[in-house]
């Protein structure tokens, strides 16, 4: 198992996978276009979902490209090393996606009119998800017991670090006009306008029917059934399929049968500390 970490300008990130040499370049020489798309999200915070309802809505509502082309060849992560690869090769305009922090992420955005779909989460719902993830994903090292866990949660010591200096510092982007954030949350309470939004933000007009397409097919039930979405093809050396599940639950909420009320308590009072500051109410306060 891949248990060792490497840190960049303050940041862990796993060593298979990843490397110093090329998060160099995704910051300093990665070119940016004015029409791209990118799709980002602090791990585990609806990731795959985004990625899906961003792959249909630019066919349409039409599910072939997504249950054709696997998703992290529709929607490459320009970090890794092999998400770069495919990134540098893909045909304008391109959808793309990323973890990373906003200080990390291509000087090149600056300046530019390309387009960030921000999704975040309730943090309680992230730390379960990614404590369950890091079980199976052989990049991560095994989460040990909770309070472990919870702790390097709140010390911002996981890959990709902090999920507070990661929200706190994309959100900062709120107001311009080449940038949109929305919850995972709202994805589960009302899908269809939410894909409405989204639509909107992209300059895409999708008819009923459409709308329709991309909410049936972007439903977490089709997408468990979808080899190109599931997980199911990520390789045996990358994540262990006998310890858990790409796609686990996609609900609100499980942190409940994971973090006792004193844990959770906890995760409450770095949360006022750290995020009153940005004056937005999420679906979870």
């Amino acid at each position: 198992m891949a248990t060792q970490y490497f840190t960049y300008k303050g940041v862990l990130f796993p060593n298979q996978e990843y490397s110093p040499e090329t998060l160099d370049y995704i910051e300093d020489q990665f070119q940016v276009r004015d029409d791209d798309v990118f799709s980002i999200t602090y791990p585990r915070s609806g990731t795959n979902w985004m990625l899906e309802i961003l792959s249909l809505i630019r066919c349409d509502g039409d599910p072939s490209w997504a249950r054709s082309v696997l998703n992290w060849n529709r929607a490459p992560c320009i970090e890794s090393k092999q998400g770069l690869e495919v990134a540098l090769k893909y045909p304008t305009p391109r959808l793309l996606s990323s973890h990373l922090p906003l200080q990390l992420f291509p000087r090149s955005f600056q300046g530019s009119r390309a387009k960030v779909i921000y999704t975040l989460r309730n943090p309680k719902d992230v730390l379960t998800s990614l404590y369950h993830f890091s079980k199976a994903l052989r990049l991560f090292k095994d989460p040990g017991p909770v309070d472990a866990f919870l702790q390097d949660f709140l010390s911002g010591s996981l890959s990709f670090g902090s999920w507070f200096d990661h929200v706190a510092g994309w959100l900062g982007l709120q107001g311009q006009e080449n940038f949109f954030y929305i919850t995972y949350e709202e994805l589960q309470q009302d899908l269809r306008g939410s894909v409405g939004r989204i639509c909107h933000f992209l300059g895409k007009e999708l008819s009923e029917q459409q709308t329709s397409s991309v909410v049936e097919n972007a439903s977490f039930q089709t997408m468990r059934e979808n080899q190109m979405s599931n997980g199911s093809q990520i390789s045996d050396t990358i994540m262990d399929h006998q310890k858990g599940q790409f796609l686990r639950k996609g609900v609100c909420g499980d942190w409940k049968n994971l973090l006792s009320e004193e844990q959770s308590h906890r995760v409450d009072a770095m949360y006022r500390e750290r995020m009153q500051g940005l004056g937005i109410t999420f679906p979870w306060d």
